[in-house]
């Protein structure tokens, strides 16, 4: 008799409400489960990286309507110039270009291993299309040394709503220091975002985890 072979994730069954079928080490190797609201899409990784770019259709992208909201994450992400700070830009063409129209807000707070403390607000974007910071403090390029977060998309594909985005990231600072930044604004634009970039203030991203995650409405 053939063996019939199927991919786990082509299976969609409803058995009961909210519930899907799942694989398990039971006889029949099936069983009930709860499914996820979070679908990782891509994950890319840095390697002397001038840009990280998830674009839409490029590489099994998805940054569409699929999903409400998006979710990108960043892990161990370090920079190839000390002191350089991580930043982002949106795209309304498929990547072609970057420069969205901002407005955004920063706020930080850090420790220094000396045992300072420090807290402060950087001023932002105003109606600008240059790249938005995702961390205020500066990145250290030594080997332990790197930075940790995660960026939310809202709704990106409208076309009656502006773009709004927030984000947390944690850096290992170059002074040093620990340090978050917390950041927020909007691309003020109708058209949809379909390409999302990150990059350094200086020099190149030398290493690093980015991942793109479609998060469920329901």
């Amino acid at each position: 008799m053939a063996l019939s072979k199927f991919n786990y994730n082509s299976f969609d069954v409803t058995p009961v409400a909210s519930k899907s079928i799942g694989f398990n080490s039971d006889a029949d190797g099936l069983t009930s489960i709860s499914p996820t609201s979070m679908v990782l899409i891509k994950t890319l990784t840095a390697s002397s990286s001038s840009t990280i770019d998830f674009v839409h259709g490029s590489s099994d992208v998805v940054l569409d309507n699929t999903y409400p909201i998006y979710l990108f994450k960043f892990i161990n992400v370090q920079p190839g110039t000390d002191a350089s700070k991580l930043e982002m830009n949106l795209s309304i063409d498929t990547g072609s270009n970057y420069n969205v129209t901002k407005t955004s807000s920063n706020f930080y707070a850090g420790h220094t291993e000396a045992d300072g403390t420090g807290f402060g607000q950087d001023s932002g974007l105003a109606q600008s299309t240059a790249d938005a910071f995702i961390t205020v403090g500066d990145i250290g390029s030594a080997a332990d040394e790197s930075c940790c977060g995660e960026m939310w998309l809202f709704n990106p594909s409208s076309t009656t709503y502006v773009k709004h985005w927030i984000s947390v990231c944690t850096i290992y600072g170059s002074n040093p220091q620990a340090q978050v930044t917390h950041s927020a604004g909007y691309g003020n634009t109708t058209s949809a975002v379909d390409a999302v970039r990150f990059l350094m203030d200086s020099g190149n991203i030398a290493s690093g985890t980015f991942k793109l995650y479609g998060v469920k409405d329901s």
